[in-house]
């Protein structure tokens, strides 16, 4: 793995992102989020990803360290965690029965994980030191809210994939621009993955009203931070 890491990262990276979706489209269409099998599938990738980025020290590289922003400089998050709150609005309720509930959620958490470090951590970083900013935020962000594509072959309902690849380019556009602003990671994977867990507290009969206020308020919330953001000193590119 790390030689070809060495030989060629986006191939590296696009790998995984094969990888993941091969392995968690499967099982989540014949097993469900809620299931055993999901979370020991997420477990395993996650805790590979872990080890490879620990045992070759890039955790700097990929914003997995501390982030050296000022106190007053977290306002900087506030319209991300706003918007991480999106999937209660219309409403609080469980998913799932009892133990179940917790492995989907653990598992929702592991997702948050597992997609930042494949599209924000390998992916972006790569495309950030072939192409100028703009096109790899872009790039990243179009890739990941597109690759929801493939839960059409878990099972879902069509009309809900396309809501979930509009949703997913907006957070991909937050996530990836937070990344390249703010040098850390760990802000992305918390969100994302609060978000993930969320949608199993969300009422499971809620008003459709509701879905589409939310993703209309996350597009348009990602626009608005994103030209915000713009405007802030980038710290990524230092890495690279």
């Amino acid at each position: 793995m790390k030689k070809l890491y060495e030989k060629n990262e986006l191939l590296f990276a696009v790998l995984w992102i094969i990888l993941y979706c091969a392995v968690t489209i499967p099982i989540r269409g014949k097993y469900g989020d809620e299931s055993a099998a999901m979370l020991a599938a997420l477990a395993v990738i996650a805790a590979g990803i872990f080890a490879f980025v620990k045992g070759n020290h890039l955790e700097k590289k990929y914003g997995l360290c501390k982030w050296k922003g000022k106190a007053a400089d977290y306002c900087f998050f506030i319209p991300m965690l706003i918007l991480m709150t999106g999937n209660l609005w219309g409403g609080f309720g469980v998913a799932y029965n009892g133990i179940w509930q917790v492995f989907a959620v653990i598992s929702m958490l592991l997702i948050g994980f597992i997609e930042e470090m494949i599209f924000r951590g390998f992916l972006f970083c790569i495309l950030l030191k072939k192409d100028p900013a703009p096109a790899a935020i872009t790039i990243s962000a179009v890739t990941f809210g597109i690759g929801h594509i493939v839960n059409l072959f878990a099972g879902q309902a069509n009309i809900e994939t396309v809501i979930q690849v509009f949703f997913a380019i907006a957070w991909g556009f937050i996530f990836t621009f937070v990344f390249y602003k703010s040098g850390c990671l760990w802000i992305c994977i918390l969100v994302h993955g609060t978000v993930n867990a969320l949608s199993k507290f969300a009422l499971p009969d809620h008003n459709i009203v509701w879905e589409y206020i939310y993703m209309a308020a996350t597009v348009i919330g990602a626009i608005l931070y994103c030209i915000y953001l713009r405007k802030k000193p980038a710290a990524l590119h230092d890495k690279q």
